[in-house]
């Protein structure tokens, strides 16, 4: 049952823009004595996911090359949970650019179980900032274009 996330105005279509994803299985270590998935797991899987699309999109080499002076931070992350996820469930963790700031990149997430059903989404800002002040450094027209680019981290890495 879909309901109204403030971060999604169409669910079809915001659902259409997603291309990338990782397969993630849910380990018994991420469930309670229920066997329902931990409430704080899909963030650890939000940063998987996130990680993997950003490497995908060539960003993680920029900022572990030494001397760069900038590095990535999230600066908010909510999730929004639709139905629940257990022991053992395989899902696929979608991740897409939703839009593009001076210094930041809002990131939107899904969450699909084997019956291509969602079971969870989420939205966060991260921030490029200098290791130095602290403070947000703008894109380069160049990672500005590899963010823009839908089919530059397209499916998934396994």
């Amino acid at each position: 049952m879909k309901k109204h996330i403030s971060y999604i105005d169409d669910w079809n279509a915001w659902e259409e823009g997603f291309s990338y994803y990782l397969p993630v299985t849910v380990r018994f270590s991420e469930t309670d004595m229920f066997g329902h998935m931990n409430n704080t797991v899909p963030f650890i899987y939000f940063e998987q996911a996130r990680i993997e699309f950003l490497q995908q999109l060539g960003f993680m080499g920029d900022w572990a090359k030494k001397g760069t002076g900038s590095i990535p931070v999230v600066a908010d992350l909510q999730c929004d949970f639709l139905q629940q996820v257990f022991f053992n469930d395989k899902l696929r963790i979608y991740v897409k650019v939703s839009k593009i700031g001076n210094s930041s990149v809002d990131l939107h997430y899904m969450a699909k179980n084997e019956a291509n059903e969602i079971c969870f989404t989420g939205r966060g800002t991260m921030v490029q900032i200098s290791v130095t002040t602290g403070k947000g450094i703008p894109w380069t027209a160049e990672k500005r274009a590899r963010f823009a680019d839908p089919q530059a981290a397209v499916t998934s890495v396994n």
